[in-house]
């Protein structure tokens, strides 16, 4: 006898929202066009999510825990704090690639109309990403014995404000033009003057 496995629901929901902010830029996705690509009634959608808000934090918590879960593998992997920025730097840019329709979340552009909420928690995403970077810079004096001719709070905010630039660039693009594209050649640019 075969037994045959039901999907997941909740994350087939995630999954087709994810797709559809993928493919339908600049559009705001309601819950309506979303059951009907899931297939399910709208009251469906809501067993599973009491709001539409609670599917964004969804596909937030999913970005949070892909992003940082990898950041901590690098931090165990590398011990060189310019290292460890490029690497965590190139993580978030190419997840960025991977997920286009978790760009327009990170870039706020698929929060427009919804709970505020929503883009607070992609702001603490973002001060959490400046926070790490600033940790590893300050690590630097004391594992390295160097230290950089900008402090860390601003040199952090320059890494953050550059992945949000090519995150934001990529969605305005259409998702055209890569995030990672040019990354390594534009990474030693911005550490010419360290």
């Amino acid at each position: 006898m075969s037994v045959t496995q039901k999907p997941n629901r909740k994350q087939q929901i995630l999954e087709c929202l994810a797709l559809m902010l993928q493919s339908s830029p600049g559009e705001r996705i309601t819950t309506a066009k979303l059951a009907a690509e899931v297939g399910v009634s709208e009251a469906a959608l809501y067993r599973h999510f009491p709001s539409k808000a609670r599917m964004f934090e969804g596909l937030i918590e999913f970005i949070e825990e892909s992003i940082f879960s990898r950041i901590n593998l690098i931090l165990t992997d590398h011990k060189e704090a310019l290292v460890r920025c490029h690497h965590i730097l190139h993580v978030l840019l190419v997840f960025a690639e991977r997920n286009p329709g978790m760009c327009r979340i990170l870039s706020g552009d698929a929060l427009m109309g919804e709970n505020e909420r929503l883009r607070t928690r992609v702001n603490q995403f973002f001060e959490k990403l400046e926070s790490q970077f600033k940790q590893v810079l300050r690590e630097r004096k004391l594992r390295e014995g160097k230290g950089f001719d900008i402090n860390e709070q601003a040199l952090a905010n320059i890494l953050v404000a550059f992945a949000e630039g090519k995150v934001a660039a990529y969605v305005r693009s259409g998702f055209n033009k890569k995030p990672s594209e040019s990354f390594n050649e534009q990474w030693q640019f911005l550490m010419a003057s360290k």
